[in-house]
């Protein structure tokens, strides 16, 4: 049903642009980041592994460093494959196996089965959605077993970081789940999270510019916007894992070219192509993989996929990869909260007539897909109705 109401409502789409016009679909991009943001951004548009469109606004350029928000897990992710690929993580091991400074609370679920896997995967049956909150320039970061004790979560709201449900058995999102992992490549690394991030995931692709550093004090840095324009303070992150990488449109168009090309990129392509591997599914669909989002599957039977990323007040990132095509998109916004995933969401049905989940997950929670789906079912009766009655007549002649 989820797969008949994604095409159905793909049908109904049209897209921006004719189909490998990438010319009408940067153009219609630019359009639409001119009308709708107040801050900053920046866009690239990669054809066949090669950067062909960028785009950026006033006082932006490559280099220019922006808060990418929970993107950030998609880097994490990168560092805990590049632990299996050396054997020394086994994905399919509990997680607690490999922690000597904080444990999972108990609970009434078997705390053994919150496994690597199903942490990069949000199938772990952790509860707390987060979602982390900000830090003020001038407040005290807590230490990351004070973090994972006592999240700050976005909206104020009071949760921890527990195993609610059955592990395994849903997705759920969770950024604690990626505390949790930031935790694991230390212990086993015996070094700091972002120096081993740098060691194993950054430095490889050159991506000099990216970092985990307070980006209030990195020059050339994006300032902070809310949605009407207005400057707004600049964060800093205590979930560096799940939050805190900032980056440019540079280095991550040289990631996105570099694992489209399979050169100098730091995993294998076989273990790369095993984060595309659909583990988390909403109504039946993949929709996650191994820290990989998985937009909409492709016609050769791979997925788009990438990461997005959204926090206050108003910051947006999305990367997304066509391995069909070899056609990628990035795009970094600071004073919107989702422009960046919604020009990814219609890069997606442009290149492959099909809307990604997101999309989707809009359209079913308002009013247009259910009507759509609703419409189609009651036409669908009729005809099977009036079919029958057909027959029916014919047999009695």
């Amino acid at each position: 049903m989820f797969a008949f109401g994604m095409a159905f409502y793909g049908w109904w789409m049209a897209s921006v642009a004719e189909r490998g016009n990438h010319a009408e679909f940067f153009d219609w991009a630019i359009t639409e980041i001119d009308s709708k943001n107040s801050g900053t951004a920046a866009l690239v548009l990669i054809e066949d592994g090669r950067v062909v469109h960028r785009f950026f606004s006033d006082e932006v350029d490559e280099n220019t460093l922006f808060a990418t928000a929970s993107f950030s897990k998609w880097i994490t992710a990168l560092a805990v494959m590049s632990l299996v690929e050396q054997g020394e993580v086994d994905l399919d091991m509990p997680v607690a196996n490999y922690l000597t400074r904080w444990q999972l609370p108990d609970s009434e679920y078997d705390n053994d089965a919150v496994t690597i896997r199903r942490l990069l995967s949000h199938t772990a049956g952790l509860t707390d959605g987060l979602g982390f909150g900000d830090y003020l320039r001038n407040e005290p970061l807590p230490s990351l077993e004070q973090e994972l004790s006592n999240p700050r979560a976005s909206a104020g709201r009071e949760v921890k970081i527990t195993v609610g449900r059955e592990p395994g058995a849903e997705f759920l999102y969770s950024g604690g789940g990626y505390l949790l992992l930031q935790l694991l490549v230390e212990e086993v690394s015996a070094v700091e999270f972002t120096d081993y991030v740098s060691q194993a995931v950054l430095d490889p692709m050159a991506m000099d510019r990216s970092t985990y550093e307070f980006l209030g004090d990195q020059i050339n840095a994006s300032p902070s916007f809310n949605i009407d324009g207005s400057l707004a303070p600049t964060y800093q992150y205590a979930s560096a894992a799940a939050t805190a990488f900032a980056s440019s449109a540079a280095d991550l168009s040289n990631l996105v070219v570099t694992l489209l090309n399979g050169k100098r990129f730091p995993l294998q392509q076989e273990v790369v192509a095993s984060m595309r591997e659909p583990h988390g599914f909403m109504l039946g669909s993949g929709i996650w993989g191994l820290g990989t989002m998985l937009y909409v599957q492709t016609h050769n039977g791979d997925f788009v996929f990438g990461h997005d990323g959204a926090n206050d007040p108003a910051i947006n990132t999305s990367v997304r990869i066509n391995p069909e095509t070899l056609d990628g998109f990035v795009m970094l916004v600071s004073g919107h909260p989702s422009l960046a995933s919604a020009i990814g969401s219609e890069w997606v049905l442009w290149q492959t007539g099909y809307p990604d989940f997101l999309s989707t997950e809009r359209a079913l929670g308002s009013a247009v897909l259910p009507t759509l789906m609703g419409s189609t079912v009651i036409f669908l009766f009729l005809l099977i109705r009036s079919r029958r009655r057909s027959d029916g007549a014919s047999a009695s002649e």
